[in-house]
């Protein structure tokens, strides 16, 4: 070790072991006044394990910079978490790929590292219910948290009935906007209630508005080809998917409910007929 190596260390062991009652205070209210809120709580137990550890200043600080950093990510993606309004918290490693052989966990995984944000693309979940497609969803919007995104999340139905009272209200561009400023929009569930004409023009308006500009998760118990049904309009639901799919991931599941996993397994229940849910179709 070099001579300037061993005068750092020495500096740092004793700078530990003699750090008085008085320098704790001001150091502790140096912390307080930074808001390094992580650091005062622990400050004691920091020198004393520097003094042991004989560290040298450099590596002192960077494990205490190296906390305080971690402590306020964490701090920031609970806040964000619950900003997002999930219906609830999965992690993607809880997701079974196994019991949906159809999804390729290479591209999900592909899109876990957020890239279709940065390049404005929606991604786009087909299937029939209980296939895992909310859960698909909100994993991805996690690891989009995770990134420093801000998420938010919302059902068809939900998202459909508040911009309704908005518009009834006179306040609809306040509330698009509440849509529209997330980095990344969640809409779950489409096609499982119908969409009356006002209902389908105000979500082709959200669409319009996030389009190019801001990416979109969307998932959907009908194939495109029904969409036109689902908004009651086929010249708006067509609308809507050729703004939707421009720049788009399409991912279509085709298994059994997770919700019927022990039925199936008893025999209680037919396994669900890969044929009969294709991807996409004309309107």
């Amino acid at each position: 070790m070099s001579r300037t190596a061993t005068r750092s260390v020495s500096a740092a062991a004793s700078a530990g072991a003699m750090t008085t009652p008085a320098q704790l205070e001001r150091l502790g209210e140096h912390l307080r006044k930074l808001r390094l809120l992580k650091s005062g709580e622990r400050l004691e137990a920091m020198l004393q394990h520097a003094a042991a550890q004989e560290l040298p200043y450099a590596e002192f600080l960077e494990q205490v910079l190296g906390e305080e950093v971690a402590a306020k990510m964490s701090k920031n993606i609970t806040m964000r978490t619950s900003m997002a309004r999930f219906p609830f918290v999965k992690p993607l490693e809880t997701f079974d790929f196994s019991y949906q052989p159809s999804i390729d966990a290479k591209q999900v995984q592909q899109l876990a590292s957020c890239h279709f944000i940065e390049h404005g693309d929606n991604v786009i979940v087909l299937g029939p219910p209980g296939v895992g497609k909310t859960h698909l969803a909100v994993s991805l919007g996690m690891k989009a948290i995770e990134a420093g995104y801000r998420v938010l999340f919302t059902t068809a139905a939900h998202l459909i009935a508040t911009l309704t009272k908005a518009h009834a209200e006179g306040r609809l561009d306040e509330k698009l906007k509440v849509f529209t400023t997330p980095r990344l929009l969640i809409i779950d569930e489409i096609g499982y209630l119908p969409i009356d004409r006002v209902g389908a023009n105000l979500f082709f308006q959200l669409i319009s508005r996030r389009y190019e500009r801001g990416p979109m998760i969307l998932t959907s118990n009908q194939s495109f080809g029904a969409w036109g049904e689902v908004f009651g309009d086929r010249i708006i639901a067509t609308a809507i998917l050729d703004r939707l799919l421009h720049h788009a991931v399409t991912m279509n599941i085709r298994g059994n409910s997770y919700r019927l996993k022990d039925k199936l397994k008893a025999g209680l229940v037919r396994p669900h007929d890969d044929s009969s849910s294709q991807p996409g179709g004309e309107i």
